[in-house]
């Protein structure tokens, strides 16, 4: 069966393809492996995502949602004038990348997985799946992100080592879990997450950084820049957030880098060390999460085969330093782990009618003394919405 795996992430989203009897292989939208989750509301009424969405913003910013997952519990998003309903912005995110599978393909792909993060409840997966019906995906399972990327873990040939550590640190939030594993299939034996912690808030947090050394230059342009009015606001705006998101990946390559600034504003220079004085505090805070959800699935971090980094944001020097020290744990980070999350949807065994994961119960998982919160997702049914 071909399957389309889609992890529709907060800035980005990836597909993976398995089809003609291959592996699995990354889909690619305009030229690369990730496509940007943002939507933007074009002349004609129509929702257009990714690189066009992100060329429509800098003519009409006020048209354009470059986040529309974290707006999910909002119900609707207004761009320009016209309201758009959360559930079509999803939809069109999830089209997009069904489109483009099904071009390749040459016929819509006989299954989606889709993931979601492992703390969302029946509501927000009720929005999630009519996304995906109203997307015209074909028999859609969705699945913990936790789950997917421990069963990508689990495919680099690490299956049978026992429960893994996931440290997820996406574009919007933080999540973490601890799955158990084993050769027929994985289980969560728990998790949380943190809804205030992810890169776009490190973006926040440097953002602010930058302005206390320049907005005395002009305080009420810099304000501007904060709190857009026109579109001309909105541009400048924009161009400065993507500067400092570039600036933020540069430093972890680069012990320094330039911030170019809009006038009349002075380019100003970051140091990691500043960036890391930033937002140590509250890496810390997502590794003592991580350690006691490790203690609530009743083990410590020295019984764990693994933890596990995902997301882009996992590239950051500290985070596996501090975890280090934190945990006793040398954590693990692959080449992509922008894709970890995609590959791994690919790997989790899912029964021909059941779309959730499942342990079998001779499965030798380490007994709770509470249930796993896998029982939640069996008990989530979509309900299509009230006209």
């Amino acid at each position: 069966m071909d399957v389309l795996s889609i992890d529709f992430g907060t800035s980005s989203t990836v597909g993976v393809l398995s089809a003609f009897g291959r592996g699995p292989r990354a889909v690619e939208v305009d030229g690369a492996v990730t496509m940007s989750s943002a939507v933007y509301l074009n002349d004609d009424g129509l929702l257009i995502v990714g690189r066009d969405a992100e060329r429509g913003a800098r003519l009409d910013p006020g048209r354009f949602e470059a986040n529309p997952k974290r707006r999910v519990d909002e119900g609707s998003l207004q761009l320009g004038t016209t309201t758009v309903p959360v559930t079509d912005a999803f939809a069109a995110v999830l089209r997009r990348m069904g489109e483009e599978a099904e071009r390749q393909l040459g016929r819509p792909p006989g299954q989606t997985r889709i993931s979601h993060p492992g703390g969302w409840g029946a509501t927000r997966l009720e929005i999630l799946r009519a996304a995906a019906v109203q997307a015209r995906l074909a028999d859609v399972r969705l699945i913990p992100e936790p789950v997917a990327a421990a069963a990508h873990y689990g495919s680099l040939g690490n299956r049978n080592t026992g429960p893994i550590g996931v440290y997820d640190l996406g574009a919007g939030t933080f999540d973490c879990a601890v799955v158990g594993m084993n050769a027929q299939g994985f289980a969560v034996l728990a998790e949380d997450g943190l809804s205030d912690l992810g890169s776009l808030d490190i973006d926040q947090a440097l953002l602010v950084h930058i302005g206390r050394s320049v907005s005395h230059a002009d305080p009420a342009q810099w304000q501007r820049l904060l709190r857009p009015q026109t579109t001309a606001d909105r541009r400048l705006r924009r161009a400065l957030l993507q500067d400092v998101r570039d600036a933020k990946e540069s430093l972890s390559r680069h012990p320094q880098t330039d911030v170019p600034m809009p006038e009349p504003f002075g380019d100003v220079l970051v140091s990691r060390d500043e960036l890391e004085a930033l937002v140590r505090p509250s890496l810390l805070r997502s590794a003592e999460l991580l350690g006691a959800t490790i203690h609530r699935a009743g083990l410590t971090p020295a019984q764990l085969a693994g933890i596990h980094l995902v997301g882009g944001p996992s590239r950051m020097p500290l985070l596996a330093a501090l975890l280090g020290r934190q945990l006793g744990v040398v954590p693990t980070t692959q080449e992509q782990p922008e894709t970890a999350v995609a590959f791994g949807l690919q790997h989790v065994p899912l029964g021909p009618t059941d779309p959730n994961p499942t342990v079998p119960a001779s499965a030798p998982v380490r007994p709770l003394a509470t249930p796993p919160l896998l029982q939640p997702w069996q008990r989530t049914a979509f309900r299509p919405p009230k006209p």
